[in-house]
């Protein structure tokens, strides 16, 4: 049944993103604010939901905020995911200022459209995606996987969908894919302690990337180098929390047995 639930979700995730994307144009939204394919991914969870109700709430647990649910432990994992986003940003825009022999910075009073419109649209769409990735592929995936194993395949997905990387040069193609793969193994790995507000976690993620990246490096002109140093700070940003996974693994292979003896 998880491949049925899988293959359903990524085909409307995909077309779905192919036809937000298709009318936007015509909804005078620009891009630059949000982009509509952003919702593809929660198209696939609500056709999801209509074909298999009976198990859509226990695919979404932990997506919304509920007051005092979460442990102090799983609260602490948050605020570690939350503050892994810039120092990503930190890692890719020094080495690329460095580079570059200059710091690359745009002021956001700058910007085409007002900084807090952007950065509302920014979450608003962050959280379209991430209902389907985070909230949903990836506690799907992980009724078959270990937390890693399932994070890279979502991280897979994920790089994929995004099309429009593969009209860029293989070597700006390949550095977002190891980024997707390497921050979906962070968007896993992060909640995995948390029982409550999956979404704001996984969407405030995202967006203060998706903000770093626009405010400052060029990345979206396709330009190779600051994608690949995207990749690597990503990359480095994994690794401690592959170590602290794979340390916790044997008090989680414990604790699962001893309630399976219960």
């Amino acid at each position: 049944m998880w491949k049925a639930e899988t293959g359903v979700f990524l085909g409307v995730a995909f077309v779905a993103a192919g036809a937000l994307g298709a009318v936007q144009p015509a909804t005078g939204i620009p891009a630059e604010v949000v982009q509509l394919t952003q919702f593809g991914p929660a198209a696939g969870v609500v056709v999801a939901a209509l074909l298999w109700p009976g198990r859509i709430r226990e695919r979404l647990a932990g997506t919304w905020p509920a007051r005092g649910r979460d442990a102090p432990a799983g609260r602490r994992r948050g605020l570690w995911l939350l503050l892994t986003a810039p120092l990503i940003v930190a890692l890719a825009a020094g080495a690329y200022g460095w580079l570059k022999g200059d710091a690359v910075a745009t002021d956001p009073r700058n910007l085409e459209h007002p900084f807090a419109l952007v950065v509302v649209a920014q979450l608003v769409g962050a959280c379209g995606e991430e209902i389907g990735w985070r909230c949903y592929l990836q506690p799907l995936l992980r009724t078959r996987f270990e937390p890693v194993a399932a994070s890279v395949l979502v991280g897979a997905a994920w790089g994929v969908w995004h099309l429009g990387v593969f009209a860029q040069p293989p070597a700006y193609a390949a550095g977002f894919l190891v980024a997707t793969v390497a921050m979906s193994v962070v968007l896993g790995l992060g909640p995995e302690g948390t029982r409550a507000g999956r979404l704001l976690l996984a969407g405030g993620f995202h967006t203060l990337v998706n903000l770093g990246m626009l405010l400052f490096m060029d990345e979206e002109s396709g330009a190779v180098t600051p994608m690949l140093l995207l990749g690597a700070a990503c990359l480095v940003a994994t690794v401690p929390w592959v170590v602290a996974a794979r340390r916790s693994a044997p008090m989680d292979t414990i604790g699962a047995a001893r309630r399976g003896a219960l």
